[in-house]
């Protein structure tokens, strides 16, 4: 089995102290709320300028923390992006559990509902922020599409194999092709929304409204026996 991608890792926790807190050192509370901070406004300076742009002097006086702070935490500016990546990624996702739940007892419904959640996710600015900062640097960090990948497409195309296995040609005895339709799904539906996103202005309802035609016309497709049959 391959191993996960993983883009940040951390560091080796310090052991905690046995005499307590010292006078003035933040609680560890502090310390996260503060991590955290670091984390969200590097990711935004990135996006403003871009990787290489990017300094550690630029970041530590955005946040008001000292350089030493940050190489202690992160060591470099390669780890400290991938750690805010890693994290805003992970905060990002939609969780499989949640494409169970939308589950109903009409497919078309279903996809629907599904594409919403993804469609929302991706047009929302943190979203749009995550695929504008992973679309400049993948070709230089090839990692971050695997993760990506990983986190995102995977489990939802896994998802849509199965459910398309079990829902896609009722009374058929298999679905040889449900694979296949998971990934279209992903590219016609939703990250087709999201050039559509990149391309023009629309409506919400015209966003939607073509969220539901190109639904109906990926079942029309899908549900065609004679194409799953071709080779």
């Amino acid at each position: 089995m391959k191993a996960a991608t993983i883009l940040f890792s951390g560091k080796a926790e310090k052991p905690q102290r046995t005499a307590g807190r010292g006078p003035g050192r933040p609680t560890r509370e502090q310390i996260i709320q503060r991590n955290q901070e670091l984390l969200d406004r590097s990711l935004d300076l990135f996006l403003q300028s871009g990787f290489e742009a990017t300094t550690i002097d630029a970041i530590s006086s955005a946040i008001g923390m000292s350089r030493r702070t940050i190489y202690s935490r992160y060591g470099d500016k390669t780890t400290l992006f991938k750690a805010a990546l890693q994290q805003a990624i992970d905060e990002w996702i939609v969780p499989v559990a949640q494409l169970q739940a939308a589950e109903t007892g009409d497919l078309q419904e279903t996809l629907l509902r599904i594409a919403r959640l993804w469609v929302a996710k991706l047009r929302a600015p943190a979203g749009m922020r995550l695929l504008r900062i992973a679309n400049t640097e993948i070709f230089r960090m090839p990692e971050i599409a695997a993760y990506l990948w990983e986190r995102m497409a995977e489990p939802t195309s896994g998802y849509l194999a199965e459910l398309f296995r079990r829902r896609l040609r009722p009374g058929a005895a298999e679905v040889p092709d449900a694979t296949d339709a998971a990934g279209a799904f992903l590219l016609m539906v939703v990250l087709g929304a999201v050039q559509s996103t990149a391309w023009e202005s629309v409506s919400h309802e015209a966003f939607d409204r073509q969220i539901e035609y190109r639904t109906r016309l990926f079942l029309a497709g899908a549900r065609d026996t004679a194409l799953a049959a071709e080779p």
